[in-house]
């Protein structure tokens, strides 16, 4: 389990997985101020096109995609989208190529700029943000991991990782001091004086997250940043994500195309379909309620008993249940459960901070990991 609380999705899940897609509101993270949300997306709009200004609160504004793009010569990148990241979460934004959702991430920042909508950190909505304050707000409280390294050649890796410190005027004792710490964080320390093109692949994308990493930003922000890797590096890339998640605490956005990891680094999912968000849930959500057939095509391959948890098979305790049986915390997966039911008769009791708060018992867990409803 991390530190968030969310359970471990497998590297089997992982394998077995494909790519998917769904809208519900966030649980806040550990440490969440009042419980607010670290960014909160209110009704966001993108249109690329001669029409930008002119969809929105028409009737053309209910249009598919292909019906505004063939009457307006406008297409629709993000349409509508609402949710919530809590302080300290990793939320994945999931679709495939063409569905909006690395728009979405670069709207976040106005690295595109949004046509409607609002984008709130912190209660701040960044669309109201003049230059000034956008340039400081993407210095200091945001930072970003893309796909293709944008690492610059010409400098070595403890420069490369001091860059945005350097940006940000600070001195260069300071900056490298930081920069090797970063670097020792990601497990690079011994490259600092190499150049970029002396690295794999795997090891300059650790020298983005150092980078990102260095200017201590309140959220970071991935794009795809890992769709270029092996799928072996992939795999450790993603198991490096959750290990600085779980030692550095960021509010985390990360954007894929791959269910299978979305899966396994979420504590949230977003499914983006033709820019619009069709379903948000925890991973056993998505798998376990698709909201609709789109998502249940792309979860229909996923092992159920690697993503449902206890919390999502549970029954309310009976007076007639036995006291006596195993305990487990309610963020277990299925697949670990099985073990501890098969070695007894009573039922698992779901405890949580001390607190009977379920029961399961074989039937159920044989249940969900069919897809179907025990008997009553």
């Amino acid at each position: 389990m991390t530190a968030t609380g969310r359970p471990v999705v497998s590297d089997v899940a992982a394998a077995a997985a494909p790519a998917a897609v769904t809208a519900l509101a966030a649980t806040p993270g550990p440490g969440a101020p009042g419980g607010g949300p670290a960014i909160a997306v209110r009704d966001l709009w993108k249109i690329f096109g001669p029409a930008e200004h002119s969809i929105i609160g028409t009737p053309d504004a209910e249009l598919t995609a292909a019906e505004v793009r063939a009457k307006t010569g406008s297409t629709v990148a993000v349409r509508a989208a609402t949710f919530d990241v809590q302080p300290g979460e990793v939320f994945v934004v999931m679709g495939l190529s063409g569905s909006g959702k690395s728009t979405l991430v670069r709207c976040l920042t106005r690295l595109i700029e949004p046509t409607q909508g609002e984008v709130l950190l912190d209660g701040e909505d960044i669309l109201k943000a003049d230059a000034k304050r956008l340039r400081e707000l993407r210095r200091r409280r945001f930072a970003m991991v893309f796909q293709h390294f944008g690492l610059l050649p010409h400098r070595r890796v403890i420069d490369n990782v001091a860059f945005g410190l350097e940006i940000r005027g600070e001195g260069k004792a300071e900056r490298h001091r930081r920069a090797v710490e970063m670097l020792d964080l990601v497990g690079l320390e011994s490259h600092a004086w190499d150049y970029p093109d002396q690295l794999s692949g795997g090891m300059q994308q650790r020298v983005g997250l150092a980078r990102a990493l260095a200017v201590d930003p309140e959220v970071m922000l991935f794009d795809e940043p890992f769709s270029a890797l092996d799928p072996l590096i992939r795999r450790d890339m993603q198991n490096e994500v959750l290990r600085l998640h779980h030692e550095v605490g960021k509010t985390m956005v990360f954007i894929t195309h791959d269910l299978a990891e979305a899966l396994k680094l979420g504590d949230h999912v977003a499914i983006m379909r033709a820019g619009s968000i069709v379903q948000i849930g925890r991973p056993e959500e998505i798998v376990g309620s698709p909201a609709d057939d789109y998502v249940r095509d792309f979860v229909q391959d996923v092992p159920r008993s690697h993503v449902l948890t206890l919390r999502w098979v549970m029954r309310e305790p009976r007076d007639d249940d036995p006291a006596d049986g195993p305990e487990l915390p309610p963020d277990t997966v299925i697949r670990a459960a099985v073990h501890v039911a098969s070695a007894t008769e009573s039922p698992i009791r779901v405890v949580d901070e001390g607190r009977l708060v379920g029961v399961v018992d074989r039937v159920q867990i044989l249940a969900a990991i069919a897809g179907t409803e025990p008997d009553a």
